[in-house]
């Protein structure tokens, strides 16, 4: 696709051509204090015009229609990241005046830089080809760009991590210490990287409370941190909705095209609350929004254990009961499904027999092939297997209901957290289209024992788990984003 992000305006057939400033590297230490390299990123921003500038005619673009429409128009999306590293290490709160006021200082000397470029490039290589139906069409020599378009603030979840390493693009800090897994199994404490340098300059880093950190998942309450530190890095979930908001307004202004950012609430947010940033994102002049409800996205409850009387086994502990399957008739009537997921459309057919039992499923995801579609079909077979046993079918799509992937997905306004998931919405569709009759236990169907214990629900949040590591995934800049590993998806 050439318009898969919603920060970057194009028209059809434009590709995006993005770039992001490390603007930790920004920071210079004057021998008293941390403070702006100006001068540096004055260098830096015109540089980065000039390559992204050149990339356009050096890509190979897939098709013919998008090398035209690209070069039409040339534009770039030159944007930055480690935003909050950056106001970690001068010593300044995200949620402050004083970061708004130094954010509309950087992102306005970013685009007026480049700029100048792009007036330079213009004059040396000529306007973009689309110049004349543009809104900068006239005999200003101000305007004649190179560029139809220079500053964008993309996602940078996976460059912040292999550039940096720093904070994902204008986000605050997540988390100040997590843990990642590695090949072998094992966990390694990883550590914000300014967070560990004021530590170590400070005199309060040790392994053990970096550690003692990832285990509370905050700072806020350790008596070993300073307070002004606490006071500095601020993360995600401590800053409230509005500053988050504000800080997005005030680089939007600098920004030609739109800026990805996540407005985190927490799970108590209401309705209003929503609105409210909503509201705010508008009038502050913001070209879009995304929000997050801590928890939205999943079932969160509370753990819940049932103890059971102790009851006599029905049979004996060497005398396990058998089963055998209903044999399949040739001829089955029955109905399909289509189910959207995050991995394309699903159609699962559920055939019943002359009783208008339940009786087999198959599943068919479009074009999938390989894993997907092997999955699919044991899904299908387990399935078709119970019911052929006699389990009641309520029962099988309980168990896989909410079943979790990396890519859930929405059809007709309800949740599709899985292929697994959409099969057990699937068989509940079709339970309410026919009255099904469950298959009577027999010699020849499953038996019940007597005492079995019902199991307790856990903690869930269904954001998503990685699927390279299984660590939780994190909103981030309207992505899903993992610090297990890096992965991350838009």
């Amino acid at each position: 696709a050439t318009n898969p992000c919603g920060e970057q305006v194009l028209l059809p057939y434009e590709s995006c051509n993005l770039g992001s400033i490390n603007l930790l590297n920004m920071v210079k230490n004057s021998g008293e204090k941390y403070e702006t390299d100006w001068d540096k990123l004055q260098v830096i921003v015109r540089r980065a015009v000039h390559f992204l500038d050149n990339v356009i005619d050096a890509n190979k673009h897939p098709i013919k229609e998008i090398e035209e429409k690209t070069k039409l128009t040339r534009k770039v999306g030159l944007g930055v990241m480690g935003w909050a590293s950056m106001l970690t290490r001068l010593g300044i709160s995200y949620d402050s005046q004083e970061a708004l006021d130094l954010a509309h200082q950087v992102m306005s000397f970013i685009l007026t830089e480049a700029r100048i470029k792009s007036l330079e490039l213009g004059r040396t290589k000529g306007v973009f080809p689309a110049f004349e139906q543009s809104v900068f069409a006239g005999d200003d020599d101000h305007k004649r760009f190179r560029n139809a378009t220079l500053t964008t603030l993309a996602p940078t979840g996976t460059i912040s991590i292999i550039g940096g390493p720093c904070s994902s693009g204008i986000e605050p800090i997540f988390s100040i210490c997590y843990y990642r897994n590695v090949m072998d199994q094992t966990k390694l404490v990883e550590t914000d990287p300014v967070f560990e340098i004021v530590a170590k300059e400070r005199g309060f880093y040790s392994e053990e409370l970096m550690r003692k950190i990832a285990d509370a998942g905050s700072i806020h309450g350790i008596e070993e941190i300073p307070e002004d530190v606490k006071r500095v890095f601020v993360t995600s979930h401590d800053i409230s909705p509005e500053w988050h908001v504000r800080m997005q307004a005030a680089f939007q202004q600098f920004t030609d095209n739109a800026v990805s950012k996540t407005i985190n609430f927490p799970n108590a947010a209401t309705i209003e609350d929503v609105q409210k940033a909503y509201q705010l994102a508008y009038e502050s002049g913001c070209k879009g929004i995304t929000v997050y409800r801590d928890g939205s996205r999943g079932d969160q409850v509370l753990n819940v254990s049932k103890k059971t009387d102790d009851v006599k086994p029905e049979f004996p502990m060497d005398e396990r009961p058998s089963v055998k399957p209903r044999p399949r008739p040739q001829v089955m009537a029955g109905a399909s499904i289509k189910m959207n997921t995050g991995c394309g459309s699903l159609y699962v057919t559920i055939n019943h027999d002359e009783h208008q039992e339940p009786f087999e499923l198959f599943t068919q995801m479009g074009k999938a092939g390989g894993c997907a579609s092997s999955q699919l079909e044991a899904i299908g077979r387990l399935v078709s297997l119970a019911l052929r046993s006699g389990v009641e079918p309520h029962e099988i799509a309980n168990q896989l209901r909410g079943i979790r992937c990396p890519a859930p997905s929405w059809d007709n306004g309800a949740k599709v957290l899985s292929c697994a998931d959409a099969i057990s919405q699937a068989v509940e569709k079709r339970l309410k289209q026919t009255t099904f009759v469950a298959a009577a236990p027999s010699a020849q169907a499953v038996v019940s024992h007597a005492g079995s214990s019902s199991h307790g629900k856990s903690m869930k949040n269904i954001v998503g788990v990685c699927p390279d590591c299984g660590n939780p995934l994190h909103h981030e800049e309207g992505c899903l984003k993992c610090y297990g590993c890096g992965f991350s998806k838009c």
